[in-house]
């Protein structure tokens, strides 16, 4: 999703980074522990110069570290990642055992192509799908999640009501399912429960994302993540 703040630009894990002859292109590693062994690595091809901001922002990296810890609810599940840009929650997801369809908005070629080059950089197989909030077309019908993973999709408060829109359609189609969220309190917790009590939506489950992070992943971070948890209000 496009992205034109300035604050929290603190991008990725300060691991490996390197930088390429294209475009100002970097690649960013991303590793998770295991008992304080490095499980495994992603690796996210960053854009510095795009205004979109193709930057692995500090919500993607709650999202993400969120994902491996409860990693064995996700495996064998099937997983959409909404607005996903730099997609590390969804590769995490696919890396312990998820079906994973990575999305973004249909009309922005440069991030779909990027995730297809992360999701080859990483040997990870996932489908790409353009899906754009609040349209309804072949793409929302093809979607049957279990989990929808959404890193820091809450920031422009003019696309809420597409978004919750979108959220709600995919959680009605699919008994049971959940949306999982990080997002910074600048997004304005009033307007995001409005928009839930519109759509049918209720919050169980509210986390401090700082809680669950490692010190050294939470120390090159800053703002205030919460990570949320939405399901149907039946």
């Amino acid at each position: 999703m496009r992205r034109n703040d300035d604050d929290d630009d603190d991008s990725g894990d300060g691991e490996g980074e390197e930088l390429t002859d294209e475009k100002m292109a970097t690649i960013s590693r991303h590793s998770f522990f295991d008992s304080e062994k490095i499980a495994f690595s992603i690796s996210i091809i960053e854009n510095m110069k795009e205004d979109y901001g193709l930057f692995v922002w500090p919500c993607s990296i709650v999202l993400a570290e969120y994902v491996w810890q409860r990693r064995l609810r996700f495996s064998g599940n099937s997983v959409v990642e909404l607005g996903a840009g730099t997609c590390l929650p969804g590769l995490v997801a696919a890396k312990v055992g998820s079906n994973v369809t990575l999305t973004d908005d249909a009309n922005r070629s440069e991030v779909l192509d990027n995730m297809e080059k992360v999701c080859d950089l990483n040997k990870l197989k996932c489908k790409v799908l353009g899906l754009t909030w609040g349209v309804w077309d072949v793409a929302i019908f093809s979607l049957h999640p279990k989990i929808i993973l959404g890193a820091d999709v809450l920031y422009d408060a003019r696309a809420f009501d597409d978004l919750f829109a979108t959220v709600a359609f995919l959680l009605q189609r699919n008994p049971g399912s959940v949306f999982i969220t990080t997002y910074h309190n600048r997004s304005g917790h009033h307007l995001i429960e409005f928009l839930m009590v519109k759509w049918g939506l209720k919050c169980v489950k509210l986390l401090d994302g700082f809680s669950l992070l490692p010190s050294d992943k939470a120390a090159r971070l800053s703002g205030n993540i919460q990570l949320a948890e939405i399901v149907l209000n039946h």
